[in-house]
């Protein structure tokens, strides 16, 4: 049974990729900084309070899940944003804990599971892509779109230096999904013109995550990475949109 460690998955998209490997036969454990002991017990994982921003609360989160066995996969999934405002109106303390949390958090992560995993012999990084991850820029999401175009550079950077090691590291990418992430901050008239696109664009956590399991039990190769929502459908929904009419806050 695959030992399989999900950050944040308490809620979301890391609850549902933690249901979803669970179902699929692996040993799932979870972490967050609340909420922990109820997500896991309706889960079936095991759950441990961490911060990903301090590091020896991540290596205690590795022990704990290298001693149920040798830990297959990690997914750094934990984080947050900040309020849609530009990034002159931001509180400071919004900045610093985006940083931590999407940034810091896997840098934590990352270091910690592939400096073990090349101490058991194996093992994969997983690293959770999000808006801005591929350069694509918007107002009101600077400080979170700059941590997640961070995290791909770490995770190709991380996958350079395991060249020729039997640890790999690997991109996530969920594509646009509807969670409290997504849809936090709108006006009321804001969120009526946005659910334009996303009605086009989005998907529910219980429809991407069943991909992001299955594409991480069957693994990639290093630097590899499992997209949801790729190019070519992304132009056939925007072809298709006229006739399938899509609605997914009914």
């Amino acid at each position: 049974m695959a030992v399989i460690v999900v950050t944040g998955g308490t809620r979301g998209i890391g609850r549902g990729l933690a249901e979803q490997l669970i179902a699929r036969g692996a040993q799932v454990v979870i972490c967050g900084r609340s909420g922990v002991a109820e997500a896991a017990a309706e889960l079936g994982a095991t759950g441990v309070v961490c911060d990903m921003a301090d590091r020896a609360q991540v290596e205690a989160l590795w022990e704990k899940a290298a001693s149920l066995g040798a830990v297959a996969h990690w997914v750094n999934n934990a984080g947050v944003s900040t309020a849609r405002k530009p990034l002159t109106e931001l509180p400071p303390e919004q900045i610093e804990t985006v940083v931590k949390a999407n940034l810091l958090g896997v840098l934590n992560g990352s270091a910690v599971a592939a400096r073990h995993m090349l101490e058991q012999g194996s093992g994969t990084v997983w690293n959770m892509e999000g808006f801005g991850s591929d350069g694509r820029t918007m107002p009101g999401l600077v400080a979170y779109g700059a941590t997640k175009r961070g995290v791909t550079y770490v995770t190709d950077g991380l996958a350079k230096e395991l060249k020729d090691t039997p640890v790999k590291a690997a991109h996530l990418s969920p594509g646009m999904v509807v969670t409290d992430l997504l849809t936090q901050e709108y006006t009321p008239e804001e969120l009526e013109k946005a659910k334009k696109i996303f009605n086009i664009l989005a998907d529910r956590v219980e429809t991407v995550t069943p991909f992001l399991a299955e594409g991480i039990l069957k693994g990639v190769k290093n630097g590899g990475r499992v997209a949801w929502l790729t190019g070519p459908k992304i132009a056939f929904r925007f072809a298709t949109a006229a006739f399938n009419k899509r609605d997914l806050f009914s």
